[in-house]
């Protein structure tokens, strides 16, 4: 998820034929993927982020500085500066792999979550994989929100938000399918996450079970 990809509305120009915005158009920007690099560059990026992962393992995201990742990469702290901008430009770095696996599970992945599976499905089965993703990298995730804003507005939560969107519209779900997936989006935010899971000692089943509740409700009586 990276800020500096530009904000698009949910606009009907944009929108696939669901009136959200199509897969492909965010897909090019799903975790805020950066521009082509030389081969070189593209080498030496890896290699930062290999020795910021090492870091972070061994230290925790709160404790990586830019200092130590130049001196465990074996480069200049104005490399570092340069590739990721600031500390919050490297966590969302990090953040940008993982958010690729899960992005590929939910778009072309194996049913319940990928495109073989009923919406209803896909749908039941999003909460839980978000709310694994959430808690495995919360503290990559809290580290770098230095934006309350930010978050929302990243190319990930929108292709999150577009894809919610869609299963509601295809399960059959009535009303503002946008504010509902938002409604929705926001019960699976990482620090509610950590609050419930680390700090109240909520088994994570127990949040899984809240998420399937919700979805049923917002289901016609039948």
């Amino acid at each position: 998820m990276n800020g500096r990809f530009p904000s698009l509305p949910l606009l009907p120009s944009d929108s696939g034929p669901d009136g959200v915005p199509g897969a492909t158009d965010l897909a090019l920007g799903r975790a805020g993927e950066p521009p082509a690099l030389r081969a070189d560059a593209a080498r030496n990026r890896t290699r930062l982020l290999e020795a910021a992962s090492g870091l972070v393992a061994e230290c925790g995201a709160a404790n990586l500085t830019m200092e130590a990742l130049a001196t465990a990469a074996g480069v200049g702290k104005g490399t570092v500066f340069r590739r990721f901008g600031d500390r919050a430009g490297l966590f969302l770095a990090l953040l940008d792999h993982r958010e690729q696996q899960l992005q590929a599970a939910f778009l072309s992945g194996p049913p319940p979550l990928g495109p073989d599976a009923p919406a209803l499905e896909r749908l039941h089965a999003f909460g839980p994989a978000v709310l694994r993703h959430e808690r495995d990298h919360h503290d990559l995730i809290l580290a770098a929100r230095t934006d309350p804003v930010r978050p929302y507005s990243v190319p990930a939560a929108r292709l999150r938000l577009a894809h919610v969107v869609m299963l509601l519209r295809r399960a059959g779900v009535t009303g503002d399918a946008e504010l509902i997936a938002h409604t929705l989006l926001g019960s699976l935010d990482t620090a509610l996450v950590h609050h419930l899971v680390v700090e109240r000692g909520l088994p994570l089943d127990r949040l899984e079970a809240g998420w399937h509740t919700l979805v049923d409700r917002l289901l016609p009586a039948r």
